[in-house]
């Protein structure tokens, strides 16, 4: 295993059912668990283009076993894809709405919640995003992460125990929460890596100012 600590975040190269034991307990877990969708072994490719923009795996083919257990280590906890998982009623969801989402994709996707609150969802284009994108095959848009951030409140220390291409670790940073993220792929980990230094190195001065993307309450 493999450890790294970069500004208030710590990483861990290794498997999240293995590390999450030895953690101690943490204000929220915010994840993207894979949820057995399979598409990194089967890419889309989309209108206009010859390729996918990743190459073929099977990391998402099955969904994570154990889950209930890692997200137990948080007192909030929000799982992007949570609508695949055996997970307790909720009323807190989040949604990402995604206007320009084509045909051979879902128009949005689910974040279940054990949040006691009306559910909550954000527009937010997949195009405004391209410049983000490193590789991974299901990034999450800074400024998505960022708004989920913003819904569960105050904490202090956030775990994302599949944390691929650190999304979730940026977001901290910019938000200036403690992070612990664990990924299992080394290729996603080292770009987990340089995007979240990347982030201490830019952080403003000041407080950064609220996410701005369209939002609303869904009754």
């Amino acid at each position: 295993m493999r450890v790294e600590h970069i500004g208030d975040a710590t990483l861990y190269l290794g498997d999240s059912s293995v590390v999450v034991p030895w953690l101690a307990s943490v204000d929220a877990v915010v994840t993207d668990p894979p949820y057995g969708a399979g598409y990194a072994a089967n890419p889309i490719v989309g209108k206009g283009k010859k390729a996918s923009n990743h190459e073929r795996s099977k990391w998402d083919n099955a969904a994570v076993d154990g889950l209930h257990k890692i997200l137990s280590i948080g007192r909030k906890q929000v799982v992007w894809g949570g609508n695949y998982y055996a997970l307790p009623p909720s009323r807190g969801w989040l949604v990402w709405v995604k206007p320009d989402a084509p045909p051979s994709m879902a128009s949005l996707e689910l974040a279940w919640t054990n949040l006691d609150r009306n559910a909550r969802f954000i527009s937010h284009s997949i195009a405004a995003t391209n410049a983000e994108r490193v590789g991974h095959p299901t990034q999450k848009p800074l400024q998505v992460m960022c708004w989920t951030l913003a819904q569960i409140g105050e904490v202090e220390v956030v775990l994302d125990p599949f944390m691929g291409s650190g999304t979730t670790g940026v977001a901290c940073a910019q938000l200036g929460r403690k992070f612990i993220g664990i990924e299992i792929e080394p290729k996603y980990f080292d770009i987990a890596c340089r995007r979240i230094e990347d982030a201490y190195r830019q952080r403003p001065l000041f407080d950064p100012e609220p996410v701005k993307a369209e939002q609303g309450a869904l009754l």
